[in-house]
């Protein structure tokens, strides 16, 4: 579908507030029924639409029929949808979307809930590990994503596992139990019955529509193939040319082939279960950035997708952050110049923000001199960054990791923003600026001014809640030729 019939649809200003908690809308249904009616790929992820009459739950931009609007429910997320007895539609897959943007955007417990259930938590922890993170009880957790999002912390989880499995039987050729324990099922009963309940397919069927002929090693073998989904333009030269000049040399690599829009950025992982080296290519044929993850334990697809994603920014609304600061006429032109620029995250947020204080020079030594060597070198990849208590004793990065090594300061996904950037400025060593860039970047946050004047008021707010992206646009001169 074209762009121009996308834009049509519906004005960029409702991308705000397109949300609904289900059962039948009320709210903001013409902006959804409209945004369905023109296939509007802006809103994919955003929310759900369910038609009754099949059972079926897609993506605002699934090419099938327009359903009658009467026929319609709308829904936060694809948990709510599978909660309420329907099952993933097989044309659009709603299941692949980017993630909503307003994840990164909100600080409250929603929103940093959603972090820390896309990486994995829940999995990992329970609901009462998650709720211990927040700061809540699980009882408070479960309330507020369920008013809110039409699901609790479990039934959200259970769609990304039943997602990282349908991935799995189809990229892969890994026997079905294993599968599902990968991806993160506590039983081949339960997984079966979750794939059967969401996609109305057992898994072996499911695995069959794909053709996959992989032998059962090859997820471990080639890595699993990815194609990672985002909303609207995507500048990838600005992100890829970023992580090039800060690439720190045994941990990432940024390859290029022939022609331009050709690099591979490549870098190693420390994952909860194991080891991962991840890559993603830089052209991309679509609305997604084609990538391979090579784990040592499958268990860590879920996460080390979540960091890529998170690293990349494709979870960003580009429509938004356009709107808000071509707004401005300092910015105007370079908005125009650049559609689809991206605020790029971190895939290891402590070591990211180690790197901050210490600089690159410094940062590729300590990987030579304290990283973790891997068992099986891959081309200049030969090493893990240094985990922080390894670092304690360091002159320059010595205080900020015994801070992380103690929990002091904490950038896991769901981490309280400004707590964190309080507690990095506690730390000796640790400057403003510091603390803002390693906010913006290893907490993702996408409102923040590295430069601005906490003691004024800046100009900058003007920018809210897209200042990090202003940042971006600001740094990058001088514009590309046309």
């Amino acid at each position: 579908m074209s762009e121009n019939r996308q834009a049509g649809g519906v004005g960029s200003r409702t991308l705000e507030g397109v949300r609904h908690q289900g059962t039948r809308p009320e709210s903001g249904e013409d902006t959804r029924y409209q945004a369905v009616s023109s296939r509007d790929a802006r809103f994919d992820g955003a929310f759900f639409f369910a038609v009754e009459t099949t059972g079926i739950y897609c993506r605002p931009s699934c090419p099938a029929v327009t359903p009658k609007r009467k026929n319609v429910t709308f829904f936060p997320t694809a948990a709510a949808a599978q909660g309420h007895g329907f099952r993933a539609c097989r044309r659009c897959r709603p299941d692949a979307v980017p993630g909503s943007a307003e994840w990164n955007v909100r600080a409250d417990i929603v929103g940093r809930a959603m972090r820390m259930i896309g990486d994995g938590v829940v999995d990992r922890e329970g609901v009462p590990g998650l709720a211990g993170r927040l700061g809540y009880s699980p009882r408070q957790v479960q309330r507020q994503l369920t008013a809110e999002l039409g699901a609790g912390p479990v039934a959200l989880a259970r769609a990304q596992r039943a997602h990282t499995a349908r991935l799995l039987l189809q990229t892969t050729g890994l026997p079905v139990t294993e599968i599902a324990f990968a991806s993160g099922f506590a039983s081949v009963r339960q997984f079966n019955d979750t794939i059967r309940r969401i996609y109305a397919r057992t898994p072996t069927e499911l695995r069959a529509e794909s053709g996959t002929g992989a032998g059962p090693r090859t997820a471990l073998a080639a890595g699993v193939p990815l194609r990672l989904a985002h909303r609207g333009p995507y500048a990838a030269r600005e992100v890829f040319d970023l992580l090039s000049a800060e690439a720190v040399p045994g941990v990432e690599e940024v390859l290029s082939g022939p022609g331009p829009g050709a690099r591979t950025y490549r870098r190693t992982l420390r994952l909860p279960y194991g080891i991962g080296i991840v890559s993603v290519d830089e052209r991309a044929a679509g609305p997604w950035l084609d990538a391979r993850i090579h784990l040592t334990d499958l268990r860590d697809l879920t996460t080390a997708v979540q960091r890529l994603r998170r690293l990349l920014d494709l979870d960003a609304d580009p429509y938004a952050v356009a709107e808000r600061l071509g707004a401005d006429p300092a910015l105007a032109g370079r908005v125009a110049a650049r559609p689809g620029l991206r605020s790029p995250g971190a895939a290891e947020p402590e070591e990211f923000a180690l790197r901050t204080v210490v600089g690159p020079d410094e940062a590729a030594r300590l990987v030579q001199t304290h990283g973790t060597p891997l068992d099986n070198a891959c081309s200049t990849l030969t090493r893990l960054f240094p985990e922080p208590a390894a670092l304690t004793a360091h002159p320059q990065a010595g205080p900020l990791a015994a801070a992380l090594a103690d929990g002091a300061v904490r950038l896991d996904p769901g981490a309280d923003r400004d707590e964190a950037e309080r507690a990095l400025r506690a730390v000796p060593g640790v400057t403003a600026v510091h603390a803002a860039v390693i906010r913006m970047r290893a907490l993702g946050d996408p409102d923040v001014d590295p430069q601005a004047d906490p003691e004024a008021r800046p100009e900058s707010d003007a920018w809210r809640p897209w200042r990090s992206y202003a940042h971006r646009y600001r740094a990058l001169v001088p514009l590309p030729a046309q």
